[in-house]
């Protein structure tokens, strides 16, 4: 059966809305509603259907943060409504939950393991990294970096990846497994496949990031590297991949 295509273009906020909490909030398994945290990820859903597929079709549609979109959803629909009056609590607990849970992603080298992949986000920071993310419900570690490599490159790593070579880092009490890749084609174009997450993907020399001497990122060492290109100027650009450098460096070390 094909999925009926709404005119988001010819509909109201409050139509949106209504389109977006049947898609994502109504028809979904009752476990999926069972808690307020879990709500709050089917919402996170819908904010991005709403960031990457309804406003660029609709002039008029407004941009929300996720939190404000999040108080806007649980004040416009009535299975929601209940809990309204908790949104603000309810929403700061979610947050720190989702900092826990464990995230997935690959460091992906060339075939001379002396180049890295990098992304670079598209949010106020825009500060570049490893592409990964969040481990779904039942998927495994190697399912969701794959995963998270395709979304964010448009590259599928999955032939390459072998699940015994990894760097794994716990960040402020969340766990982070990357996998380490190697062979990815420089010459290839890559293209992410999700829309306002990543501005840019590019190659970096692994001798020229900067690394830290522990696994918080604030505390970042920086080498200048002779052969370096010069594109790493500012080293908060980099805090995210600093933690793991060292840990790859050793990993190719003993290749």
């Amino acid at each position: 059966m094909r999925e009926r295509v709404t005119p988001f273009g010819q509909l109201t906020l409050q139509e949106i809305l209504d389109d977006l909490a049947a898609r994502f909030i109504i028809n979904v398994p009752e476990e999926e509603l069972a808690t307020i945290e879990r709500i709050l990820f089917q919402i996170e859903l819908a904010f991005w259907y709403y960031e990457d597929v309804v406003r660029p079709l609709t002039a008029l549609a407004p941009s929300f943060s996720l939190k404000t979109f999040s108080a806007r959803l649980f004040n416009h629909h009535p299975l929601l409504r209940q809990w309204a009056h908790t949104h603000e609590s309810a929403y700061r607990d979610w947050t720190e939950y989702k900092m826990r849970v464990p995230v997935c992603g690959a460091v992906l080298l060339n075939n001379t393991m002396d180049k890295v992949l990098l992304v670079r986000g598209a949010g106020k920071s825009r500060s570049w990294g490893f592409p990964k993310g969040k481990i779904n419900k039942l998927e495994t570690t190697s399912e969701c970096a794959a995963r998270e490599v395709l979304e964010e490159t448009g590259f599928n790593c999955l032939p390459l990846l072998k699940e015994e070579d990894f760097v794994e880092l716990t960040i402020r009490e969340q766990r982070v497994r990357l996998f380490i890749v190697v062979g990815v084609p420089e010459d290839r174009e890559f293209a992410p496949l999700t829309k306002n997450e990543i501005s840019a993907v590019s190659w970096h020399r692994l001798s020229a990031l900067p690394t830290t001497t522990s696994s918080d990122p604030s505390r970042l060492t920086f080498r200048e590297d002779a052969s370096s290109d010069n594109t790493i100027s500012r080293r908060k650009d980099f805090y995210l991949v600093a933690p793991f450098v060292k840990h790859v460096k050793q990993w190719v070390s003993r290749k």
